[in-house]
C-alpha cells in the first residue's frame, strides 16, 4: 500500500514506518514542502523492480513472455507432472 508522509511527520514515526515497510511491504512517499523527495520501499520490492526493468529491456524475453501468455490463454498448457517428467529426461 502506498502512503504519503511529510518529512517532518516521518522523523518521530521512523521506527513505526520502518516496521511497516519491512513487515507489511508498505511503501511511503516522503514529501518536503508538499513535493515528493524520496520513497521508502522494502528491499525485496526494490529487487523486483530492478528485475522487471531488466526483463522489459530484453526484447527476446518480452517476445517469449507474450508467446507464453497467448499459449496459456489458448489452453496450450501441460500438467506439472508432465513438466517434471520432461525435466527429468532432459
Amino acid at each position: 500500500m502506498n502512503r504519503t508522509i511529510t518529512l517532518k511527520e516521518l522523523r518521530p514515526e521512523l521506527p513505526k514506518v520502518a516496521n511497516a515497510v519491512a513487515e507489511k511491504f508498505d511503501r511511503y512517499i516522503i514529501t518536503k514542502r508538499g513535493r515528493p523527495v524520496m520513497m521508502l520501499i522494502n528491499p525485496e520490492d526494490y529487487e523486483g523492480l530492478l528485475e522487471t526493468i531488466e526483463i522489459l529491456q530484453d526484447r527476446s524475453a518480452l517476445r517469449r513472455i507474450r508467446k507464453a501468455r497467448k499459449e496459456a490463454k489458448a489452453g496450450k498448457t501441460i500438467s506439472l507432472e508432465t513438466l517434471r517428467k520432461r525435466l527429468e529426461n532432459a
